[in-house]
């Protein structure tokens, strides 16, 4: 027989027929004596644990047969992470450390409504009501025009969010790889760690959107310059899959590029890394996660919405032909609302970015060990 515990009671002979009394090389460490039972039979359930208490005869077990529990110093446990795994630890940290994160998400949400707002006030012209007896053709077209006008118009705005937005993002990245330890951290820390990140995450955020944009005009421009509707169909529908395809595969570069001081191409070519193998994983944690916030933050805005609404409905006998979009009652209401759901929405979207991030190394690298070192935890070695 083996003299592994379980297979051989401790002090029989040894498997090579040693008689003379010598005693296998068994661990000192060893269940008390004349409680050790032999496994069952195949087939036989296992008997009841004696009374008294767990372990070898009511003693707690000692030594080998002690499976630690698995060591949690923070949000997350410190081992492979399933999607409820990193959507719990995006919500606990949210949850724990609430003043920091909170400061950082109302703050920057509340410059970008402050700036939609203004623009929306301001810079988007009115347009005129679409006849009633238009056709259909007349009405596709005044549609896009009246997308066009308000996209050039929210132009400063759109401007103000992806700077807010990635000063958030830099930040959030830092107060959850702090979370993932278990340690405390203020807004004054979390800006002295991200601040020399900027720049470089700054580059990122411009290079990605220009590579999709590339893309999708790379496969629109054939159809456009041969006026053929189905080949410009077809060439959008595969850049779109090539830009869905690199947004995952790029998901990744921010947190490596906050957390790993990595450079602009350094952290893109990291995050391909991870990703590779695991893609389909990625993607479905990852549009689930945001389709689970884009319901949390409608839910969110409903009860802004609807009093937006009733105020600026009764003040619809003194507003002007600019309509109810421009009524400063409507606009602040629902301002208000972008900031509550900005603000509670953004930091789970964002840690759950950063906690694939931290789940694809532990899966990859045994970042596990890492964490725990610098966590403190005994076993993790010094």
């Amino acid at each position: 027989m083996n003299d592994t515990p379980g297979w051989a009671s401790p002090g029989s002979a040894s498997s090579d027929g040693d008689t003379n009394g010598s005693t296998p090389q068994w661990s000192s460490n060893q269940p008390p004596a004349g409680q050790w039972q032999p496994p069952a039979a195949p087939g036989t359930p296992p008997p009841a644990p004696p009374q008294g208490g767990p372990g070898w005869g009511g003693v707690p077990p000692q030594g080998p047969w002690h499976v630690p529990p698995i060591a949690k110093p923070g949000v997350i446990a410190l081992r492979p992470l399933t999607m409820g795994d990193i959507l719990d630890g995006a919500v606990t940290t949210l949850r724990r450390y609430w003043r920091t994160v909170l400061t950082v998400t109302v703050s920057v949400a509340a410059v970008m409504q402050i700036a939609q707002i203004l623009c929306q006030r301001y810079l988007v012209p009115t347009q005129e009501p679409l006849d009633p007896n238009a056709t259909p053709a007349e009405t596709l077209d005044h549609t896009l025009e009246s997308f066009r006008i308000s996209a050039i118009g929210m132009v400063p705005a759109y401007v103000i969010a992806a700077i807010a937005t990635m000063l958030s993002a830099a930040l959030l990245t830092v107060v959850i790889s702090r979370a993932v330890l278990g340690k405390p951290i203020d807004l004054g820390t979390a800006w002295r760690e991200a601040r020399p990140r900027l720049l470089p995450l700054l580059g990122l955020s411009l290079l990605v959107p220009l590579i999709g944009l590339a893309v999708m005009t790379v496969g629109v421009l054939p159809g456009y310059l041969l006026d053929s509707d189905a080949l410009t169909a077809l060439g959008s529908l595969a850049a779109l899959l090539a830009v869905v395809w690199l947004w995952i595969r790029f998901s990744l570069a921010s947190p490596a590029l906050m957390l790993e001081r990595q450079g602009v191409f350094a952290s893109m070519k990291r995050s391909a890394k991870l990703v590779q193998g695991t893609w389909w994983r990625i993607f479905g944690i990852t549009v689930l996660a945001n389709l689970l916030m884009a319901l949390v933050g409608m839910i969110l805005a409903i009860p802004f919405t609807t009093l937006a609404m009733a105020l600026s409905l009764d003040n619809l006998a003194h507003l002007d032909t600019s309509g109810i979009e421009k009524d400063w009652s409507f606009l602040i209401v629902t301002g208000i609302g972008g900031v509550v759901t900005n603000a509670i929405v953004y930091p789970i979207t964002a840690g759950v970015s950063v906690l694939l991030y931290v789940d694809q190394r532990i899966r990859r690298e045994a970042l596990d060990i890492e964490l725990g070192r610098a966590a403190g935890l005994p076993g993790y070695g010094g």
